[in-house]
C-alpha cells in the first residue's frame, strides 16, 4: 500500500521516515516531491565502460545560472534531501513535468531498499537540451507498507552523498578486480 501525502507528513514526523531537509509544501496527494543537489558526474570515458572495474568521472558543480544537459550523453546527479526509511520501501521516479522536457530523471532501479538512508543517485538522460538548476524540484518519492520481517540495508552505496559512481563490488562472486582511479 503507498503511503498517501499525509501520512508521509505523519510519519517524517513520528521519525519512521526520513527528509533531510524537509518541507511540507513538497507533498504530493501520494508521494514527495525532492529537489536536485548541487553535483553531477560523468564518466570520463567515451569509450566502453567495463562493468568489471570502477571508472573514473569527471565532477561538474551547478550553479544558480544552471547548466544545460546533452542529448545522448549520461550524467550522474543526486537529490538534495537525504531520504530513507527503516520501514516503509522507497520507490523513485521523476516528474511528469520533467518528463514532458524530454528528460530521463531516473533510467533504472527505482526500488530502494528499506533502511538505506543518504542522497539518492539520479541517472539523467536529455533527449533535448535541458537546463537544470540546483534544487529545482525533479522527482518524486513514494513509500510503500512492507509485510513480512524487514532486514535493513547494509549495503555498497548506504549513506550516500553526492551521486554515487558505478561500484563493481560484489557482482563477480566475491572475486577482487582492480579498481581503476
Amino acid at each position: 500500500m503507498i503511503l498517501t501525502g499525509n501520512q508521509i507528513d505523519y510519519e517524517v514526523k513520528t521519525g519512521n521516515i526520513t527528509i533531510t531537509p524537509y518541507d511540507a509544501e513538497l507533498l504530493n496527494p501520494n508521494s514527495y516531491n525532492f529537489r536536485l543537489g548541487r553535483k553531477l558526474l560523468v564518466y570520463k570515458t567515451t569509450d566502453v565502460i567495463d562493468t568489471r572495474f570502477t571508472s573514473p568521472t569527471t565532477t561538474i558543480i551547478l550553479d544558480d545560472n544552471g547548466f544545460i544537459l546533452e542529448p545522448d550523453k549520461f550524467y550522474l546527479g543526486h537529490t538534495l534531501e537525504k531520504m530513507g526509511s527503516p520501514m516503509y520501501v522507497p520507490l523513485l521516479g521523476g516528474r511528469s513535468s520533467t518528463g514532458r522536457l524530454g528528460l530521463f530523471v531516473h533510467i533504472t532501479a527505482p526500488l530502494g531498499d528499506i533502511g538505506y538512508m543518504g542522497q539518492w543517485t539520479l541517472q539523467f538522460r536529455a533527449t533535448v537540451p535541458v537546463k537544470i538548476y540546483p534544487e529545482q524540484k525533479i522527482g518524486q518519492m513514494v513509500f510503500v507498507k512492507s509485510f513480512g520481517k524487514i532486514e535493513e540495508y547494509t549495503g555498497k552505496y548506504q549513506g550516500g552523498n553526492g551521486p554515487q559512481p558505478y561500484n563493481p563490488k560484489g557482482l563477480f562472486g566475491g572475486k577482487p578486480h582492480d579498481v581503476l582511479l
